[in-house]
Formats: C-alpha cells, structure tokens, sequence
C-alpha cells in the first residue's frame, strides 16, 4: 500500500509540474535568443510522451523492486516469529528443551534470548519438581514400609503387641509429619511466600541462650559447647524467629555427628556484615560431598547409615532462609577433622 501511494504521488506530481517547469526552460532560451517559439508545442508534446514512457517504466520497475524488497523484509521479520510461534506450541506440548536460534535483526534476537531466557527457568522448574517428587518419593518409602510391616504382623498376630512395637510405629509417624512439615516450609521458602520480618536483632543475647539451651543437652555426653563471641557484637538486619530457627538447625546437626571433642558458637563482624559459625570436631564431609550439602533430601552415605532419621532437608531450608534475610551461607569441612558452616547476615548499624 505504502508502495502504491509513493509511485502515485510520483506520477501526479510529475504529471502536474514537469510541463510548466519546461515551459519555464524554454522562455529563458528564447530570451537568450533561441527560436524556440514555432516548435514551442511539438516540443512539449514530445516531451510530454519521453517523460509519460520514462515514468511508466520508472514506476514498473521501481514497484518491483519495492514489492521485492517488501517480500524480503516481511519474510526475514516473519520466519523467525513463525520459528517461534512453532517452538512455543512445542513448549506447550511439553518440549522444554527448545531454543529459539539467534536473529541477525536486533529486536528479535532480544525477543528470542528473552524467550530461551524463560525457556531455561522453566525447564529448571521442571526438573526441580521431578528430583523433588523423586526425592519424596524416596524419603517417604521408608517410614511408610517400617509402619506398613508392623501393623501387618499386629494384624495377622505373627508379633504380639508392645511399648516398643507401639513406641517405633509413634517414631515413623513423627518423622512422617516432620518431612510434611518441613516440605512445607521449604516450599514457601522457595517460592518467596514465607513472612520475614526483618528488624535490628541483638545477637550475643540470642547466641547467649543457644548455647546455654544446647549445653543442658550435652551434660552427659563427651562433646562439650562454647561460645566464642564478643559482647558488643553488633545488631544484625534479621528475623529473630528464623535465625533462632536455622541456629538450632546447625547446633542441632552439629551435636548429631560430633560423639566426643568440641562445639564452638562464634560471632564476629566484618565490615557491614557480622558473621555467625558453628564450628564441630565431628565425622566431617568428604571434599566431593560438600557441593551437595545444602540440597534438597540429600544426606552423605555415612549420614544415611548411622543416622537415618535426619529428612535432608533441613541445610536447606537454612540456606533459603538465610538468603531471604539478605545473607549468604558457607560449608567447610574435613573427614575425620570436623566441620564449619557460616554465614554472614548485614550489620544493623545506620539502621
């Protein structure tokens, strides 16, 4: 359309104007004394067919090319959207692993890495809601079998029924509802629906009690609990609940895989940040297992052997929640030297 209009105002134009701007050409040669007068009509009137053949020529091929060059661009714009249309459909039938492939022109070779951009969350989102019903699946076979097998021999009385049959059944119920709980709990946590309330929180009151609670626990065992913290350790931005919630969780673990030597509770503050770690003599995690340590239900060989009843989820949840207060957590470890897990929360001061 925008071709037509162009070559019609071209010939309207020209049709209109090119005669009286020869006739203009030719009265200044007549006054330059040229004789122009008696051919003055035959001339316009040829002039009149060169430029009338000239401009149909002109437009035929000026329109072909317009129309030529329109096809291009509309099919170098086009196919690429087509492309995409096509691996959208793909997406919606389930085909996760489609990309749409780079374009030469700017604003769509932006669309399509915004599209692989969204393709590439979507296809971790799917993944991750694969390893997590596989992972449930996995952790909750076990209490379920243990609860499945004593109720089948109370029911055909091959065992007779006991405090510690009935004890052992109330141990898998509570881990069951732990494991629900602490899904839950990780799945807010994840999806950015759990309440944090962030104010100024004293820490050496909070590391205070923890060690004192967790220290009553450990009064007949051979590990013993220190604090090692100023103070006048600074105020962290924070939630109370939560960070009392994931201290319990470290010092709980911490006391779980150390049988004899030493707990330390520390505090110290770094530029902005204050640092918390708990620092344990226990089993240690070997160097190929650290970078698993904070996933979902994942627990060391060792861990799952002599300790079974941990869900794997708890390092975790303590991960999210630190990162959902504005810090980071850290994992170093030794076999047969102890492990340290620290993380760094922002400094109240200014606040």
């Amino acid at each position: 359309m925008a071709t037509l209009v162009g070559v019609a105002t071209y010939f309207i134009i020209g049709k209109t104007f090119s005669p009286q701007f020869f006739e203009l050409e030719l009265a200044q040669l007549e006054g330059i004394g040229v004789d122009a007068i008696a051919a003055r009509e035959e001339l316009i009137r040829v002039f009149e067919i060169a430029w009338n053949r000239s401009t149909l020529c002109a437009a035929i091929v000026s329109t072909l090319a317009a129309v030529g060059l329109s096809y291009w661009v509309a099919n170098r714009i086009t196919q690429p959207l087509t492309q995409l249309e096509d691996i959208t459909h793909q997406f919606a039938a389930g085909h996760l692993s489609q990309r749409v492939p780079p374009s030469e022109i700017p604003e769509l070779h932006d669309l399509g890495t915004s599209f692989n951009r969204m393709a590439m969350h979507l296809e971790g989102v799917e993944q991750r809601r694969r390893e997590i019903i596989g992972d449930l699946t996995h952790e909750l076979r076990t209490p379920l079998t243990v609860i499945r097998g004593y109720l089948e021999k109370l029911a055909d009385r091959s065992i007779e029924p006991s405090a510690a049959i009935y004890y052992q059944l109330i141990t898998e119920t509570r881990r069951l509802e732990r494991l629900v709980k602490d899904l839950q709990l990780l799945s807010k946590a994840e999806a950015g629906y759990l309440p944090v309330n962030l104010n100024p929180v004293p820490l050496y009151p909070l590391l205070a009690l923890l060690a004192e609670k967790f220290s009553e626990q450990l009064l007949e065992e051979k590990t013993q609990l220190q604090l090692d913290c100023p103070r006048d350790l600074p105020a962290v931005v924070a939630d109370i609940d939560r960070l009392e919630q994931v201290l319990v969780n470290l010092l709980g673990n911490a006391i779980r895989y150390t049988e004899s030597g030493s707990i330390s509770l520390r505090g110290w503050r770094e530029a902005d940040r204050v640092w918390v770690a708990v620092v344990d003599t226990g089993f240690g995690i070997a160097a190929e297992d650290l970078p698993h340590v904070f996933e979902r239900f994942w627990r060391s060989a060792q861990s799952r052997a002599e300790h079974s009843r941990g869900t794997g989820i708890g390092l975790a949840i303590c991960r999210r929640l630190i990162e959902l207060q504005g810090g980071e957590i850290y994992v170093e470890s030794q076999v047969g030297v102890g492990s340290t897990f620290k993380f760094f929360l922002p400094a109240a001061e200014g606040i």
